[in-house]
């Protein structure tokens, strides 16, 4: 699993040949660990899958340019994901900005309005008095 320097793989190595119980323990171990992590793996989506091997495919040609580059600073993939999920929140701030602005306009008008009608109906029962009070 490459979790043991050198020296104790080779002991390792070296007590295999030796002991063939040994030697069926750790296979039967290895492949119960290739079992379990391959029962639980999720296949990635397509776009991704083609994006790895376009990259691995372009890594492979730069690597035999490359190789020693390589090994010192580790092997990682450069991915870019082809995806609109910014472009999709980009437009949510104008959106926003515009309907909190077309909210303060309606509050505005609703606001004119409704003090418009109380004023115009107190005007309505001033005009009301003033018709009794005439008859």
């Amino acid at each position: 699993m490459g979790l043991a320097d050198e020296a104790e793989q080779e002991q390792v190595r070296e007590m295999m040949l030796s002991d063939r119980s040994l030697s069926a323990y750790v296979s039967d171990l290895e492949s119960d660990i290739k079992h379990y992590f391959e029962g639980g793996s999720v296949a990635p989506p397509e776009a991704v899958r083609e994006i790895i091997q376009l990259r691995t495919v372009r890594g492979k040609k730069q690597s035999s340019d490359h190789s020693q580059h390589d090994t010192q600073s580790g092997k990682y993939l450069d991915i870019e994901v082809n995806d609109t999920h910014i472009k999709v929140h980009k437009y949510w701030r104008p959106a926003f900005i515009v309907v909190f602005i077309l909210s303060k306009i309606f509050l505005i008008a609703g606001l004119y309005f409704y003090f418009k009608s109380i004023n115009q109906e107190a005007e309505l029962e001033k005009l009301k008095t003033e018709y009794q009070q005439r008859k």
